[in-house]
C-alpha cells in the first residue's frame, strides 16, 4: 500500500499538464487580447474612451494566466519535487498557495469592478450591487489571506 501512495503522487502530473496547458491558450488570450487594444489605440489615435477598458482587460488576462502557472508550478513543487524557479512564482505549502492565490483573485475582483465601472450599458443599480458583492468578496479573500500567513502547517 505504501509504494501505492508513493508512486500514485505522480498522478498529479496529470493536474500540472491540465494547467500548463490552459495556462499557454491564457496567454494566446491575453496576447489577443493585446492585439484588440493595439488596433483601438491606433485607430482612434488614442482617443477612444474604451482604450482603459481594453487595457485593464489585458491586464486581467495576463494575471489569469499567472494564476494558472502558479498552480501548475506549485503542484508540482509540493506533489512530484523541485522546480528551477524564483521561489515567487511557486508556493511551497497549501496554506502559501491559498494565500498567493487569494491575493492574486483580489486583483482580478478589483479589474473586473473598473471593468464594469467603464461599461456603457450598466445601471446605477447594478454597478452598485457589483460593487458591493466585489467588495465583500474581496473582503473575505483578504481576511482570509491575512489567516493564511498567521496559520502554519505542521
Amino acid at each position: 500500500m505504501k509504494t501505492i501512495l508513493v508512486k500514485s503522487k505522480y498522478l498529479m502530473l496529470i493536474a500540472v499538464f491540465g494547467l500548463l496547458v490552459t495556462h499557454f491558450f491564457a496567454l494566446a488570450w491575453a496576447t489577443l487580447k493585446s492585439y484588440d487594444t493595439w488596433a483601438e489605440i491606433i485607430s482612434t489615435v488614442g482617443r477612444s474612451e474604451k482604450i482603459i477598458v481594453y487595457l485593464v482587460k489585458v491586464v486581467d488576462g495576463f494575471l489569469i494566466a499567472f494564476v494558472l502557472y502558479l498552480l501548475a508550478a506549485s503542484i508540482y513543487r509540493m506533489t512530484i519535487g523541485e522546480l528551477d524557479v524564483l521561489d515567487n512564482l511557486t508556493a511551497k505549502s497549501l496554506s502559501e498557495l491559498k494565500t498567493k492565490l487569494s491575493s492574486i483573485m483580489v486583483l482580478v475582483l478589483g479589474i473586473r469592478f473598473i471593468e464594469i465601472l467603464f461599461s456603457e450599458e450598466v445601471s446605477g443599480q447594478h454597478l452598485l450591487y457589483s460593487a458591493g458583492a466585489i467588495a465583500i468578496v474581496g473582503s473575505m479573500l483578504i481576511a482570509f489571506s491575512a489567516y493564511g500567513k498567521g496559520s502554519g502547517e505542521h
